[in-house]
């Protein structure tokens, strides 16, 4: 239905946004003179007059329209959808439209994050009122211009029409426009008469991308500036004793060679050089901390899973009762390794400080609170930071903490140069914020054919950062429920890692209730059903799901993948999973092959509400089930005394191209809201998979990576 929002931004705000998005001048809004209806977007836009509109939005006096995307692009597509949404509402055609990265702007940008698949949801509404604003400003002026009430008059396509048939272009309009008062209320569409929200869109970065044109942060140059590679601890756990940079500088290219705290920074005139400049220090290193292996890992972990001092995030009815009185008990620990980022893209950052202003460029998924801290770090006024964010090869949560931007920064600050910092591979894996070793323990009753009981119990290498969802499903669906936590300090850094908190308690919970489905004799999508039958949504506000939109979902993957019809020698996996506000249901289809399984298609159901755009939603999808395949079936990293075991691909398995299987997905079809889908398809993919292999092979999973499990494993590394 259509909806009246009232506008958050004052008018002054409103346009006083266009002087700071672009860093160009406003003059008075004396942009678009034509507009027409036939105008065609010429092949080189630069070469245009364009001037702004506010902080989103600048049209060209032809009617072709620039929309800045606020937020980081990662791959998830937000630089595509997001200026949809504006365009929608604004009434111009998409092929009319080009799109440009903006810039940090704390003071009219609102949450320029890229992390937990949030930003279509946060940007859902306000987006649609900066474009919805833009367009009811110009239909006044024009309503103004021909003395008739705006409400007879109508936008589309950039033209604006009158009850008379008479015609004005956005352009015609925009002077008269500049002097009135910003609308206090606006109608946004009804979903049914969108023109761009729910159709494809190619990503609007294709044509630069295939054709290797400068994107991304490794791409990023200024004349004179100097590349650095820094040297790092090689052991979480040591530090600087003492060094000997002679050989360093004697490396053809080498600039400069200096410390920060326990790291050196190699200065050079290229990237090459830096890295053998780095690889010539003389380097010796101290043991100051802890030098932790993975073996302790285990032991600790196993600890707190047995301990009686973990923290109760959950507790529902008596679950202690509930197993005293069951007629089965069931119970099953399921582990997780540390699990690197691995970008495809490196990280990278350049930074130049001086007098007037630090010039900040590169690839980040928070670019305002890096910014702050970089400000802090070298005691320079918030003010005089000037980020600007270039499209990311990958982030997967590495790029939220902008550690290698801050040593741009400081290193910028010592030498007074303009500096690139550029990690290697090997720094990239070696001096990483991991994915969290983590176990959980799951017991579950049963009495007379039901669950009546269910308690979770985590154990995590730095818990704080990583934790687990109480209140998703099952939460609600049983009686007696408990969810326990507890965790062991690493000097090991970890952090979010795609789909933080559920990219394997998923799993865990879904390999689990598979086995419950075995125990009571009872299809395992359709024990998944009956328990979400006795939630009711809204009777328990705490509970974050919807076990309405769940049985939807769950029930379009059972019909889409033939559920139980499969051929001979393919087996099938079901998994379901609400995160990042996206109820998500998968079935992985299974062959053996040379006793391994090998995935040949996954069917995934999503409910994410409207989708903005269809082919990046698929996208994103397929991309998230592949990647949760992957690491749930080769995903492994280790530590001995403090020093990951693994710095490149020649040793850390990665799903290959042979091994990806054919993803079909589906949404759910609903006017609800939109929510993330970055992340929601990467949780399930590992729990389907492991029930898919059980049922091919009877062999119950409880740990990742799968192969480390899977009989004739010695043949098949062999091969």
């Amino acid at each position: 239905m259509k909806k009246n929002n009232k506008i958050t931004f004052s008018r002054r705000n409103f346009i006083r946004t266009s002087a700071l998005a672009s860093g160009g001048l406003l003059i008075g809004f004396n942009f678009l003179n034509s507009c027409k209806e036939a105008a065609v977007p010429p092949v080189d836009v630069s070469q245009l007059n364009f001037n702004d509109f506010n902080a989103f939005i600048k049209i060209a006096n032809n009617g072709y329209v620039t929309i800045f995307s606020p937020n980081p692009e990662i791959g998830q597509g937000v630089k595509t959808s997001m200026p949809m949404l504006i365009a929608e509402e604004l009434d111009v055609p998409w092929d009319h439209v080009s799109v440009e990265q903006g810039a940090l702007d704390t003071e009219n940008f609102q949450r320029q994050v890229a992390g937990g698949s949030q930003s279509i949801r946060f940007g859902w509404e306000a987006l649609r009122q900066t474009g919805a604003t833009a367009k009811q400003m110009l239909v006044n002026a024009a309503a103004a211009k021909w003395g008739v009430d705006a409400s007879t008059c109508k936008a589309s396509d950039g033209i604006i029409k009158n009850a008379n048939g008479d015609k004005l272009g956005y352009g015609d309009v925009v002077n008269e426009a500049a002097v009135l008062e910003v609308p206090e209320n606006v109608t946004l569409k009804e979903p049914k008469d969108f023109k761009i929200i729910g159709k494809d869109a190619i990503n609007v970065d294709i044509d630069k991308i295939v054709t290797g044109k400068p994107l991304f942060g490794l791409d990023y140059t200024v004349e004179g500036m100097k590349y650095v590679s820094v040297a790092r601890p090689p052991a979480f756990g040591q530090k600087i004793n003492s060094f000997d940079a002679t050989e360093a500088k004697a490396v053809n290219g080498v600039y400069d060679v200096v410390q920060l705290g326990d790291k050196i920074a190699v200065l050079a005139s290229n990237t090459w050089a830096a890295m053998k400049g780095k690889k010539a220090l003389k380097v010796e290193w101290k043991n100051d901390g802890t030098l932790e292996s993975t073996a302790k890992h285990d032991k600790e972990l196993n600890k707190i899973l047995g301990g009686n001092n973990l923290d109760v995030r959950r507790e529902d009815g008596n679950v202690k009762k509930a197993f005293a009185e069951a007629d089965k008990v069931i119970e099953r620990t399921y582990e997780s390794p540390f699990l690197p980022h691995n970008c495809m893209e490196p990280m990278n950052f350049y930074a130049n400080v001086t007098d007037d202003k630090v010039h900040l460029v590169g690839p980040i998924q928070t670019p305002a609170g890096t910014a702050s801290r970089i400000a802090k770090l070298i005691e320079r006024n918030p003010e005089e930071i000037h980020l600007e964010m270039t499209r990311m090869g990958g982030g997967f949560g590495r790029r939220l903490y902008g550690d290698f931007a801050l040593e741009a920064a400081e290193i910028s600050n010592i030498t007074k140069q303009p500096v690139k910092v550029v990690f290697s591979r090997e720094d990239d894996m070696a001096a990483g914020i991991y994915r969290p070793a983590i176990k959980y323990r799951i017991k579950a009753s049963i009495k007379d054919g039901k669950v009546t009981g269910y308690n979770l119990r985590e154990a995590a290498i730095n818990s704080n950062m990583y934790g687990l969802i109480p209140n998703f499903f099952p939460a609600g669906a049983i009686e007696n429920y408990k969810v326990e936590s507890g965790n062991y300090r690493s000097n090991i850094t970890t952090g979010a890692w795609r789909a933080p908190y559920t990219n394997f308690l998923a799993f865990a919970e879904q390999s689990f209730f598979d086995e419950l489905a075995t125990e009571l004799n009872i299809d395992p999508i359709q024990l998944r059903l009956d328990l979400l039958a006795n939630v009711e949504d809204g009777k328990d506000p705490s509970i974050e799901y919807s076990a309405k939109r769940m049985i939807d979902t769950i029930k379009l993957a059972k019909a889409k993948s033939n559920w139980g019809k499969s051929n001979n020698g393919t087996h099938q996996g079901f998994s379901a999973y609400y995160s990042h506000n996206t109820h998500v249901a998968e079935v992985v289809d299974i062959i053996m092959k040379d006793g391994m399984p090998s995935v040949e298609k996954v069917t995934v159901a999503v409910d994410c509400g409207i989708v903005v755009n269809p082919t990046g939603a698929k996208n994103q999808i397929e991309g998230g089930v592949i990647d949760g395949i992957g690491h749930a079936m080769y995903g492994d990293f280790s530590f001995e005394n403090g020093k990951p075991q693994d710095v490149n691909f020649n040793t850390y398995r990665l799903i290959r191209m042979k091994e990806t299987p054919i993803v079909e997905t589906y949404f759910v079809k609903n006017e609800l809201s939109p929510t993330g889908l970055g992340e929601p398809g990467l949780p399930p993919a590992g729990g389907a998979l492991a029930n898919a292999i059980k049922a091919a092979t009877g062999e119950i999973l409880t740990k990742q990576p799968f192969l480390k499990s899977l009989k004739n494993l010695e043949t098949n590394l062999k091969t």
